[in-house]
């Protein structure tokens, strides 16, 4: 590299000019004064090759095998039932969060020598939303009404920080995780693009600086499925094609595989006829030997052109079907009486994934999806007997996501085909390890006195998100908001029945009668009616991950919701001189409000009405059109109405065997 700067007295002079004089150097001086190999460069406001470089721990939410449907039960001698398990070794994975932390913990962490342990990542398909496919709302049916539950507050601030700034916004967050990718992505990888054709310009360029242009491989073009009869109502050319441009990691190192499909009436026509009546279309012969030639020359098999070139012979019968080129006029869309349509606005078609993933992979092959959707991309390479990652950051998503992955495990189970478990996973406390991090180095006072002074500022933060005031006269509290004292739990471990014994100790003490008790997380097995029955009015709140995020703070956007909880019954029953036990679900409460009701009632017009939800209950809030009177139908008939989705199987044939004794 020339260290040197190749610039005449009349250069230098007029950049200290325009810098003494604090205006902007014109463009040409960039590439005078910084040294780049790049004759074109992508550039946006706030560029930067910073890439993040956080590990942060998984947490295991859920893990996943086909539920067992057995005539005859058995016994279980473990707590978690790991009988439907069909293919042992590598467990696929789900995960809920942003991907740009995902993809950082993936590269850096401990589960990169897991994922190249399975050989490595080979294979990545991305279709992120743009602009208006960032929706992570979710539409919930209860009996024949339907309402939009809104998203959380960290979805709502992902969108603003990438889809609601306009397009430098959008490029400097699909560079960065590009850039994790192709870390992560095995030498002999590639990765498949789906584009919006308002950024497919945009796109391509940052492919090309993070992959370079020698590495672009195709640029796809697949048809949308709109014939020239439909939306002729339009006042410009009918659009009949999506892009999706196809990378590889190294040209010279990539896994292919082609790809046919049947032969269509064009591709006949052009086939000839051999003397005994075998159709043939003609190919090129490539790079062979002349000892080669000859021999196909021999066995007819080569002919030669009017120009003198010589040509192959290739019948159709050897061949599986057409090879299949960079135009894809085969992929139709999902229509409303398909068998794979979930309803998802950004879903894709299982054969579009089919053929890429064929292409591009062999089965065994590790592959990913990183703004998964409605898992059109795991569910493809589950039945092509893939291993998988999925990500995403809506909830949505995710349970779709969820119940498909389960629907493809019992697809596979009845046709008699093995699959893999999945776990969901998910970085929700990551933020907590910055408060509670300190620098191993340190002697013990040092790590005592930072310590202490995270917890502060922990509380603080925790108060100002909640809207509360600190008060120092009490042991428990720590804030005052109006008429209730809070206490805060601890940031590192979940509230337990001894922090709750305390605070109810002192509020007998002192006469307190109100109190909000904040928490991360709460200790299984609490029962929360029975501190709720001592005579106070305690109120158990929910910290969401929200309250790290210093804009969302300042802005007011952080909810504080009350603590859900499923309410079970053990019923033990003696079978044939066994003890068994099942749960029976009783109920489900939740607290959770969305809507300001009364703002909702008053803008209501007369005949008009509206979904809410107020304390944990759907309700259609309806204004009668002669005389405005307003009224209200709680919707949520059964308690498990309210539930977003169920990680229980009504079906599931499950007995678990207890000692005589219990």
């Amino acid at each position: 590299m020339n260290n040197k700067l190749n610039l005449s007295d009349n250069e230098k002079r007029d950049i200290i000019r325009y810098l003494e004089s604090g205006k902007l150097l014109p463009d040409k001086y960039r590439f005078l004064l910084f040294d780049t190999d790049r004759e074109v460069e992508l550039l946006w406001n706030g560029k930067t090759d910073e890439v993040t470089n956080l590990i942060l721990p998984f947490q295991t939410v859920e893990h996943i095998d086909e539920p067992r449907s057995e005539e005859t039960l058995k016994m279980q001698n473990q707590l978690f039932d790991t009988s439907g398990q069909q293919i042992q070794g590598w467990t696929n994975k789900l995960i809920w969060g942003d991907n740009k932390l995902i993809l950082s913990s993936l590269k850096n962490g401990p589960l990169r020598k897991e994922i190249e342990a399975q050989g490595g990542l080979k294979l990545i398909y991305i279709d992120p939303p743009f602009d208006v496919g960032a929706d992570f709302s979710m539409n919930i049916e209860i009996g024949e009404e339907s309402f939009t539950k809104k998203p959380s507050v960290i979805e709502e601030i992902a969108y603003r920080d990438t889809w609601g700034k306009g397009t430098d916004s959008f490029i400097a967050m699909i560079y960065e995780r590009l850039k994790l990718m192709h870390g992560l992505l095995a030498d002999d990888g590639s990765i498949y693009v789906h584009c919006d054709w308002r950024v497919s310009s945009y796109m391509k360029m940052v492919l090309d600086e993070i992959f370079g242009q020698n590495n672009l491989q195709r640029q796809i073009a697949f048809s949308t499925g709109w014939a020239l009869g439909f939306k002729t109502s339009t006042d410009n050319w009918i659009k009949q094609h999506e892009v999706i441009l196809y990378y590889s990691k190294n040209a010279n190192n990539k896994i292919f595989n082609k790809q046919y499909r049947p032969y269509t009436v064009d591709y006949n026509a052009r086939a000839r006829k051999d003397e005994d009546g075998k159709l043939w279309v003609d190919q090129s012969l490539g790079s062979i030997s002349k000892q080669k030639l000859e021999e196909m020359k021999l066995q007819g098999r080569a002919y030669q052109t009017s120009t003198g070139n010589w040509r192959k012979k290739q019948y159709l019968d050897e061949m599986q079907g057409e090879i299949v080129g960079d135009i894809w006029t085969d992929i139709n869309p999902i229509n409303s009486q398909a068998k794979e349509n979930l309803g998802y606005p950004t879903q894709k078609a299982e054969f579009l994934l089919e053929r890429i993933i064929k292409a591009s992979s062999n089965e065994g092959d590790l592959i990913a999806d990183f703004f998964c959707g409605s898992g059109t991309t795991l569910a493809v390479a589950e039945k092509l007997g893939r291993k998988w990652i999925g990500s995403d950051l809506g909830r949505f998503s995710i349970h779709t996501t969820r119940k498909r992955m389960i629907g493809v495990q019992r697809e596979l189970k009845k046709s008699g085909k093995g699959f893999r478990p999945f776990e969901i996973l998910n970085i929700g406390k990551y933020e907590r390890e910055y408060y509670v991090g300190v620098e191993k180095d340190l002697r013990q006072e040092e790590k005592q006195k930072v310590l202490e002074r995270k917890e502060k500022e922990f509380v603080k933060l925790i108060l100002t998100a909640y809207k509360a005031e600190p008060v120092n006269s009490f042991t428990s509290f720590v804030g005052k908001r109006r008429d209730r004292l809070v206490a805060v739990g601890p940031i590192n471990n979940p509230v337990a029945s001894g922090f709750i014994d305390e605070i109810i100790s002192e509020c007998q003490a002192k006469n307190i009668a109100k109190v909000d008790i904040l928490g991360f997380d709460y200790e299984m097995g609490i029962d929360f009616s029975e501190f709720k029955n001592q005579g106070l009015d305690l109120q158990f709140k929910i910290i969401p991950r929200e309250v790290f995020d210093k804009q969302a703070v300042e802005k007011g956007q952080v909810k504080f919701y009350d603590v859900a909880y499923i309410e079970v019954k053990p019923i033990i029953k003696r079978i044939s001189k066994k003890n068994t036990i099942a749960v029976e679900l009783c109920d489900f409460s939740v607290f959770y409000n969305q809507d300001d009701t009364g703002e909702i009632e008053e803008k209501l017009q007369s005949g008009g009405s509206k979904i809410i939800i107020e304390d944990g209950k759907v309700i259609k809030v309806t204004k009668d059109k002669q005389s405005d009177i307003i009224e209200r139908a709680v919707l949520t008939q059964k308690w498990t109405d309210w539930v977003d989705y169920w990680a229980v199987d009504f079906d599931f044939a499950f007995v678990w065997e207890l000692p005589a004794h219990y």
